[in-house]
């Protein structure tokens, strides 16, 4: 349904339609349409992670150089799964709005090993980045996306200007071109300041070890 229309246009009552069941009783089994799509950002991101275990492959090079390619493999990938990137950028600002606190917190554990697991990725290819620096990516690549999706959908009015004013259609996002730069900033700014950043003092502070592994 996604791949046809966007998070924001998908309502309980469409939804309920396409799986061919009442509407009452979707919410016998999910509490509300953003706790079912909560559902669907998890799946969609384990099945990211499953692609990139073959696509993060380790490569011969210079760390400015794995960490450039490792910028456009994971640029490249996300620009191939919209329904991904759609559910990325309405997740903290729509789908965690109207769901108890058990599904979020759920929601948030699920994430966290989805994070976790993609830190583990990067270092494979950039093993300079250490334990805290490689999570602390997987936070930038996620905010990247949430950022630079909503700006390759402008509404049809401007698209329709794009012909006659090339300053405007200049001005279209290239979601993978500005993810990849993103990231390639993020990755460089990560390496040099890599020394700096004491263990335990990063985004895994305060997290068990334990916590958010299978």
């Amino acid at each position: 349904m996604l791949t046809e229309m966007p998070v924001a246009q998908l309502s309980l009552n469409e939804l309920s339609r396409r799986v061919g069941l009442a509407k009452a009783n979707v919410l016998r089994y999910f509490e509300s349409r953003e706790a079912i799509l909560l559902q669907l950002l998890d799946a969609e991101l384990r099945d990211w992670l499953t692609e990139l275990e073959e696509a993060l492959t380790p490569v011969q090079g210079t760390p400015r150089e794995r960490g450039d390619r490792l910028a456009r493999v994971l640029a490249e990938s996300l620009a191939e799964r919209p329904v991904l990137c759609d559910l990325i950028s309405a997740q903290a600002a729509v789908l965690e709005r109207n769901v108890s606190a058990q599904v979020a917190i759920e929601h948030k554990y699920a994430t966290l090993r989805s994070f976790r697991a993609l830190a583990g990725l990067a270092r494979r290819c950039l093993p300079e980045l250490g334990p805290e620096d490689a999570f602390r990516l997987t936070g930038f690549i996620s905010l990247a996306a949430s950022a630079a999706w909503p700006y390759i959908q402008p509404s049809q009015a401007l698209t329709a200007e794009y012909p006659d004013d090339p300053v405007v259609a200049a001005m279209h996002v290239d979601f993978a071109g500005v993810v990849r730069q993103i990231l390639e900033v993020s990755i460089s700014g990560l390496l040099e300041r890599r020394e700096d950043v004491p263990l335990g003092a990063g985004p895994l502070a305060g997290i068990p070890h334990d916590i958010g592994q299978e």
